[in-house]
């Protein structure tokens, strides 16, 4: 059944040539080292392959170190609003004479 709706030609004409279709899905065949093709499993690889490895991995520890940068940063500048914080308290606190230092 299966097999005999994939066979029948539309009768109405619908059948366009291969030339004139809007939309086709045929099958990519790379073989391997083409541009595009997927990268082989296992192996080192070649040169052009580990250089571009090494280049995306430094990158990304830089995007990292930058990131830990600006946090510590972020780190040290709320340390100090909550020491001015803790100090203002302790004004406040002696101000109206509720410890006695």
């Amino acid at each position: 059944m299966f097999r005999q709706t994939l066979t029948k030609i539309p009768s109405r004409g619908l059948a366009a040539p291969a030339s004139s279709r809007a939309f086709t899905t045929t099958i990519r065949a790379m073989s391997e080292g083409d541009t595009g093709a997927p990268p082989r499993t296992g192996g080192q690889g070649d040169a052009f392959q580990r250089r571009e490895k090494a280049n995306e991995d430094y990158a990304i520890r830089q995007r990292e170190k930058e990131k830990l940068i600006e946090l510590r940063k972020k780190i040290h500048e709320q340390k100090d609003h909550l020491q001015k914080l803790s100090d203002h308290i302790d004004e406040l606190t002696r101000e109206q004479g509720g410890e006695h230092n």
